[in-house]
């Protein structure tokens, strides 16, 4: 019999009721240091008082009025965003999901709207962009798009890394766009090279293709910049948002530039929830803190402190760990053994990590995170490291 919940997830058998900072207590009353937050969500931990705060103060005035009237919370938000960023103009949806299919929409448009026939957009091996038709079209693999053609058409794919098969595909006519993760999160933690994003920028300034960066799980303060792309003084046509932008609450957006946006008009596109006074009420109270230098600073203070503990724990457990990936706060511990066993024994020492590709795990803790913290982490994992079994020699 199914369940009443769809068995889409293999979830790990734990219901955590409460949370305070980078802790999440289990209904059982076990505390689990969070090193998750939540797959990058929880930017400023659990029950923020600034988000609590900012959050009942607009429950109790006013939830939803949808996008047929103005919405002031959202005007703000999406003034902070343009003055912050190199965006024109900002979209507000739910998710990144609903940021990707706008971004698809977007691209297209824009060339359909100059009289060129350009709708191919070009994508890479490892990548992730959500699980809608576009999503799971742009990342192409089979694990996303089995069972589930036919497929969105319009999209090559490029092999993550592959520099002449790029310049290759970029010869064609029909491209329309170009789209990708400064830093690949669900792919393994795996950063694209500072020079290979300038080159990406000259290649489509070149051909006329309008860059889409994801930065729906490296963004919102992640690498210890507002956004990943900042490190490699690059500017994107097209940017996709969510996660960490709403601290927790349900929020994504879609940036661009003037230029690229030219295509959309009034009735092109909509959402009914997005950017509703609830989710910008929130999302104006985590930009007023991640956007702020000083704390951007503390997160490359913090991100050092955890960086040198994991490779201190490679070096130890070099039979269980490989290498250190990454960037900032998003970094990921590549596994000789599998993935499963190491969040798994990390689970039995009370502390989260997450599952990514490539035997990878993830640690994208709070931006918040305390020294004290850091520093129990890494024994939390150190003991958990030692409890997994290294393979056995054939």
């Amino acid at each position: 019999m199914i369940p009443a919940i769809l068995p889409t997830y293999n979830r790990a058998p734990l219901a955590f009721v409460s949370g305070e900072g980078s802790w999440l207590v289990e209904r059982g009353g076990r505390r689990y240091l969070d090193l998750g937050a939540g797959i990058a969500v929880n930017v400023l931990g659990h029950a923020h008082p600034a988000l609590t705060e900012a959050l009942t103060a607009q429950a109790g005035q006013l939830w939803h009025t949808s996008n047929l009237y103005e919405i002031p919370q959202q005007q703000e938000l999406a003034e902070r965003l343009v003055e912050a960023t190199f965006a024109d103009t900002v979209f507000f949806t739910n998710s990144g999901t609903e940021a990707c299919e706008l971004a698809v929409k977007m691209a297209r448009k824009y060339w359909s709207t100059k009289g060129e026939d350009r709708a191919t957009i070009v994508a890479f091996t490892g990548s992730f962009h959500g699980r809608s038709s576009a999503g799971i079209a742009a990342a192409g693999s089979k694990k996303m798009t089995d069972g589930f053609g036919p497929l969105l058409p319009g999209f090559v794919h490029v092999p993550f890394g592959d520099h002449d098969a790029f310049a290759e595909v970029m010869k064609r006519d029909d491209i329309a766009a170009v789209i990708l993760e400064p830093i690949q999160g669900e792919g393994g933690i795996v950063p694209v090279p500072d020079q290979c994003l300038k080159g990406l920028r000259d290649v489509c300034d070149r051909t006329g293709a309008l860059m889409i960066l994801d930065e729906v799980q490296c963004g919102m303060g992640r690498t210890g910049k507002l956004f990943a792309h900042e490190w490699a003084g690059v500017t994107p046509d097209i940017m996709m948002v969510a996660k960490g932008i709403g601290g927790g609450f349900p929020l994504g957006a879609l940036l661009a530039t003037e230029h690229a946006a030219a295509g959309m008009s009034a009735g092109t596109h909509g959402s009914t929830y997005g950017g509703n006074p609830l989710a910008c009420a929130v999302g104006n109270a985590v930009m007023e803190v991640v956007a702020d230098e000083a704390f951007l600073a503390e997160v490359r203070r913090k991100a050092g402190l955890l960086r040198q503990g994991l490779e201190g724990l490679v070096a130890s457990h070099p039979d269980v760990f490989e290498v250190v990936r990454g960037s900032g706060l998003m970094l990921g511990l590549k596994c000789r053994v599998p993935v499963g066993d190491v969040i798994a024994a990390a689970r039995d020492a009370e502390v989260l990590i997450v599952p990514a590709a490539d035997e990878t795990a993830r640690l994208l803790p709070a931006l918040n995170i305390g020294d004290d913290d850091i520093r129990e982490a890494l024994d939390r994992l150190d003991r958990a490291a030692a409890a997994v079994k290294a393979p056995q020699p054939a």
